[in-house]
């Protein structure tokens, strides 16, 4: 049976539990690799951002973030990070299936391993950030592919969950895509991502007008 909402968030807050951070403090490599197309100054929006790495570490970049994420227990560890680092970071505790993202309201968007969604939601969750992203905003997104399931080195156990690059190129048909690539990598990112990937990762923009 499909977890609820509650349930889904009950069980992110005790895997969050813990004193350590779950997939570490250092940012995702595919975002660090984005650096030169994100400039001071622009609103970012980083999409279910957990304990707060990849937030905190756009925010030290001197880029104004808004980290969404729906557990209480994640944000406080993102909040203590960004102490520890010496950086401002915008918080909001939401479901983002059914925040008001805006329209036309940030300048980036980053998506990194999202794929607690299912395919129905999926779709309205791609449609959310491709109406959210102002004209000539980048959305940055790394997932994992099919061949991720039953390696038990992250991500969720259903393969319906997972990208391809036919789905993201027919998702993102009406934006830019200036990157789009599947590739293995040994990642270690936390205990939560550890071991040999099967990824894929997207960088697109929106038509400037």
């Amino acid at each position: 049976m499909e977890q609820s909402v509650e349930e889904r968030v009950a069980e992110w807050d005790r895997r969050f539990g813990s004193e350590d951070y779950l997939f570490g403090t250092d940012p995702n490599a595919f975002l660090v690799r984005q650096a030169d197309r994100l400039q001071p100054g622009m609103k970012v929006l980083a999409v279910a951002d957990g304990e707060g790495r990849n937030g905190v570490w756009l925010a030290g970049r001197g880029l104004d973030v808004l980290s969404v994420e729906a557990s209480s227990v994640a944000l406080k560890k993102a909040q203590r990070l960004a102490r520890e680092r010496g950086v401002a970071l915008a918080t909001e505790q939401t479901d983002i299936l059914s925040w008001d993202w805006g329209r036309d309201r940030f300048d980036a968007i980053a998506a990194i391993f999202i794929q607690f969604a299912r395919p129905r939601e999926r779709t309205r969750l791609f449609e959310l950030m491709q109406e959210a992203l102002r004209p000539g905003g980048l959305l940055l997104l790394q997932g994992y592919r099919p061949e991720q399931v039953g390696r038990g080195t992250g991500g969720p156990p259903f393969v319906e969950n997972m990208y391809t690059e036919p789905m993201l190129r027919e998702a993102f048909a009406a934006i830019e895509i200036l990157e789009l690539r599947s590739y293995e990598a040994d990642i270690r990112e936390g205990t939560g991502h550890a071991g040999m990937s099967a990824l894929i990762e997207l960088v697109a923009r929106k038509p400037a007008g």
